[in-house]
């Protein structure tokens, strides 16, 4: 499994999976929580 981090941004915790390919991701979920915390789901859909 590869590591995962939590960096923070404005007072928000967003998680960073880092993998040996140089292929990153970041939490989309943990980013929209600075905006709503009780709306993710809203805030990421189409």
């Amino acid at each position: 499994m590869s590591p995962t981090k939590k960096i923070k941004v404005n007072g928000t915790e967003i998680s960073v999976l880092f993998q040996a390919n140089e292929n990153d991701y970041i939490c989309l979920t943990d980013m929209a929580r600075y905006k709503d915390l009780k709306r993710t789901d809203y805030i990421i859909q189409n």
